[in-house]
């Protein structure tokens, strides 16, 4: 493994390979899958996941050819855990996403994310369309239509995010996340009413159980700044967005919208009944959709 990637040492089944990457200052834990030299897809997870939610998705890249990697994002991998809040605003997250394909020697990539992976993706496509060759989101809208949506005064995404608020909170949101003996049955109860399946939801919990990792998580939240996201470029590499209309934080005006601000080649898929946690509930339909955008789209 070439320019600062080692293997990790373990294996995560299937085929599936553990990484450790030294970028942009920090070591970050991740997943791949497929041959070294296939066409490179970089997959973003959300909260409060890890790569482990790309695992259905990744075997399927990998079987068709593509050099799949799914990082543990900054806050996520033990060794990429900053302090300070304002280490995760959006800006660091981009950088983190070109430091760990520039160290990977990736040149250009096809660029997938999902919640607030999705939102990183967003911003790097835009702002970096030279070596992202395309970019597929899932679940979250473009910023600038979710600003839309909320600065209009949508009644349904206004309820949707009301949760962004208390994650925003000093100290509060790990006490109702993880409780006060540390058990995260308030991680586990908010996994349950928005979809998940409580075998994926316990290893989530368990990883956000982990030293400083619930806080790091929710400096997401707090460290966002509307200013780092208004005024986008446009996107104008070829994009797919899927969302999901069982999604509990992200409604259809915002998800309508997103078409306002790309550019380039755009396809809006929507999976009914499939709540926010698609790449878990509906691997194969999300698989089939990202193989045929990424075939689409020329080497």
């Amino acid at each position: 493994m070439g320019g600062g990637a080692t293997p990790g040492g373990a294996q995560a089944g299937g085929g599936v390979e553990r990484l450790e990457i030294d970028a942009n200052g920090m070591r970050f834990s991740a997943r791949a899958a497929g041959p070294a030299n296939g066409r490179p897809v970089l997959l973003l997870h959300g909260f409060p996941q890890s790569s482990l939610s790309w695992l259905p998705v990744m075997h399927t890249l990998a079987a068709a050819g593509y050099r799949a990697v799914a990082p543990d994002q900054r806050g996520y991998s033990a060794g990429a855990r900053p302090a300070d809040v304002a280490a995760y605003r959006v800006s660091q997250l981009v950088s983190d996403v070109l430091a760990l394909a520039d160290t990977m020697q990736m040149g250009r990539f096809d660029l997938v994310g999902h919640d607030w992976g999705g939102m990183v993706a967003w911003v790097t496509a835009a702002q970096h369309p030279g070596v992202v060759r395309s970019l597929s989101v899932v679940s979250t809208p473009h910023p600038g239509a979710l600003a839309a949506a909320l600065s209009a005064g949508d009644p349904d995404q206004t309820a949707r995010s009301a949760y962004v608020h208390v994650f925003r909170r000093p100290a509060e949101p790990e006490r109702i996340l993880l409780g006060e003996g540390g058990d995260g049955e308030g991680l586990r109860s908010m996994f349950a009413a928005t979809g998940l399946d409580d075998a994926q939801a316990g290893e989530y919990v368990s990883l956000m159980q982990a030293p400083g990792a619930m806080t790091a998580a929710l400096n997401w939240y707090r460290a966002m700044e509307p200013a780092e996201v208004e005024g986008l470029p446009p996107v104008v590499v070829p994009t797919l967005y899927v969302w999901s209309s069982g999604d509990a934080a992200l409604g259809r005006k915002a998800a309508e919208g997103t078409a306002e601000f790309v550019a380039g080649r755009y396809q809006f898929a929507v999976l009914d009944g499939v709540s926010h946690w698609v790449p878990e509930e509906a691997p194969d339909e999300l698989a089939r959709l990202l193989l045929g955008h990424l075939g689409s789209v020329g080497a």
